[in-house]
């Protein structure tokens, strides 16, 4: 199990760190080796000069952390944010390398990330911002170096702005510098719904080996963005009954099930799933201990922790966020019988039609999107019977399998490749 500092329970570089050395214990690695996977290969930091609207110059910070290209380009959003640290892209990028050698494509592990409030910036201003850390960065990012996607806080659009920032300096249109982008710029069929169809396909291999039925599944979850909406309304359209949905605002809770087409709608207009009638209201931190088959954390950091873990109703845990459970409660839900599907296997839907997209790009040819999600399926089903194969093989929780099965193949390539000096 991984062992962590009471006082780092909720730092999530910790927590990555954590896991990662519970992994190698069990992996008799080197321990040059070890010490080389510890660190990233490289870590990019930039101030950011920015007109303001109001003609005042501000400047940013910006951040870009390459975890590890041993097994190919690397790989991983960019997140806006006033709370945005060096620490948190750093593990976010370690995460990204393993969730990517999890489902066996061919990318290391980056992120990136400005600090910087978007809900008080203009568009014109996050445009700007957008561009600016572009250009700085632009020595190290490429579609043979390091492809940027959406994350927190970012969209298609600010994947367009990067995407031409990049090509006015390379003088030609570069559209695999990115994922996430619009159709019309070279964006995937099935990339918006990927991250919550992916969950999707691992609770259904998780009911097979239960011989549970969809339809008498109750599903709650938790962060209702991209991928707690997607997810919830694929599940609800495959047979599951979606009992409870929560948001930053609040939630809402129907025993018998909710309307999710009518929640979906009611967000549109109403920007929340707070108040939604069909249903009774409740707190977004009280529906996680919820009694439920399936709870999908898709929101934050966290929410799954040492004070709440014991009260978790549910018997199997899908994280659709990154890093929604902390390690001492993966040691509390293991040993209550919870089945977690790790975040690294669960929400790697998104990264999966991500490589598509930057395979489609780089062809010049697109798929239909029954092909993406056909060949969506076949990577999440490969890699869910490859997690939980070495959990059963280790006596570890799936998360520790998940970490091991990734680190392993890194160091293989390592390996193969060899040390250049």
């Amino acid at each position: 199990m991984a062992v962590l500092d009471a006082n780092k329970e909720l730092n999530l570089q910790a927590a990555v760190a954590a896991r990662f050395e519970a992994a190698v214990k069990q992996l008799n690695l080197e321990e040059g080796l070890v010490r080389y996977l510890r660190h990233p290969d490289r870590e990019v930091i930039v101030h950011l000069p920015v007109a303001m609207d109001n003609g005042q110059l501000e400047v940013f910070d910006g951040y870009r952390v390459q975890h590890n290209l041993a097994r190919g380009p690397c790989k991983g959003g960019i997140r806006y944010g006033p709370d945005v640290t060096l620490d948190e892209i750093r593990g976010l990028a370690a995460e990204m390398t393993w969730k990517c050698a999890v489902v066996n494509i061919p990318f290391g592990g980056a992120k990136g990330g400005i600090v910087c409030d978007p809900s008080k910036l203009s568009l014109g201003e996050l445009e700007r911002i957008t561009r600016r850390y572009t250009a700085e960065i632009l020595d190290f990012i490429g579609p043979e170096r390091d492809v940027l996607a959406p994350d927190m806080n970012t969209n298609e659009q600010t994947m367009a702005w990067i995407m031409d920032t990049y090509s006015m300096h390379l003088r030609h249109t570069v559209t695999a510098v990115v994922t996430g982008k619009p159709l019309d710029l070279g964006g995937s069929l099935g990339r918006r719904e990927a991250t919550g169809r992916g969950c999707m396909i691992a609770c259904d291999e998780t009911l097979k080996r239960f011989g549970w039925r969809r339809d008498a599944t109750r599903v709650i979850v938790q962060g209702f963005g991209n991928v707690g909406s997607q997810a919830a309304r694929l599940m609800h359209e495959a047979g599951y009954k979606v009992i409870g949905v929560a948001d930053i605002e609040g939630g809402v809770f129907n025993p018998n099930g909710l309307d999710v087409p009518s929640l979906l709608e009611y967000v549109k207009e109403h920007r929340t799933v707070k108040d939604f009638p069909r249903g009774e209201p409740i707190g977004n931190q009280e529906i996680l201990e919820r009694d439920c088959d399936v709870l999908l954390p898709a929101a934050t950091e966290s929410v799954i922790n040492s004070k709440n873990a014991d009260r978790i109703k549910a018997r199997i845990l899908v994280e659709g966020a990154n890093g929604p459970t902390t390690p001492p409660a993966d040691d509390i839900l293991f040993d209550r019988g919870v089945f977690v599907i790790p975040d690294i296997l669960a929400n790697a839907g998104g990264v999966t039609v991500s490589y598509f997209e930057w395979v489609q790009d780089r062809q010049g040819y697109f798929w239909p999107e029954g092909m993406v999600n056909e060949r969506l399926k076949h990577i999440m089903v490969s890699a869910f019977n490859a997690v939980t194969a070495w959990g059963e093989k280790y006596n570890v929780n799936n998360r520790i399998a998940a970490y091991m099965l990734a680190i392993d193949r890194v160091a293989y390539s390592i390996k193969l490749r060899g040390i250049y000096a």
